[in-house]
């Protein structure tokens, strides 16, 4: 038998809530003994003008501003940089202890090794299960950056039977 991959995607697709279904499990394998660890997005209010919001520590539930007011001269993007990336300086010193961790998802600035580039590079050389999300415009980007991942459907199950797989847990 091959041994399942220890980092599994969901590709985002509208109508789902992919966030509030990797809070949900998260928060259940934190109820079985596992040490999860990641950062998931909250959106802004409906009518803000981009919906990136914040990124909330699943450890401490501290919130960092993923949105400007105000997107920089020559851009479009409200995606705050700064924030994101003070988001992963938190969570890099709880990886080595974790047994999971849950990123809210490889995007743009992952892409372009920023953002949370750190929190994946740390996970896969510590070699801990990690789960993210990812929308179709950079499931190219994550191929190239991790080509040996598992593609996972956005249920409770599927992520069940994977976090058993490669994360067998300990009694509590």
């Amino acid at each position: 038998m091959i041994a399942p991959s220890k980092i599994s995607v969901i590709v985002n697709r509208d109508g789902t809530d992919n966030q509030a279904l990797l809070d949900s499990v998260a928060a259940s394998w934190r109820g079985l003994g596992y040490a999860v660890v990641g950062v998931l997005a909250e959106l802004q209010s409906e009518d803000a003008a981009c919906s990136a919001g914040f990124l909330r520590d699943l450890v401490s539930g501290r919130r960092f501003s993923m949105a400007l007011d105000q997107a920089p001269a020559g851009s479009s993007c409200h995606l705050d940089t700064d924030g994101v990336g003070a988001a992963c300086m938190q969570l890099l010193p709880q990886i080595p202890a974790s047994d999971v961790i849950v990123l809210s998802k490889f995007g743009k600035l992952e892409a372009g090794q920023q953002g949370l580039w750190e929190a994946f590079a740390e996970g896969i050389g510590h070699a801990k299960p990690l789960l993210t999300t990812v929308s179709a415009k950079h499931v190219d980007a994550l191929k190239a950056a991790m080509p040996s991942v598992a593609w996972l459907d956005p249920d409770p199950l599927s992520l069940a039977d994977w976090v058993n797989a490669v994360a067998p847990r300990v009694a509590a």
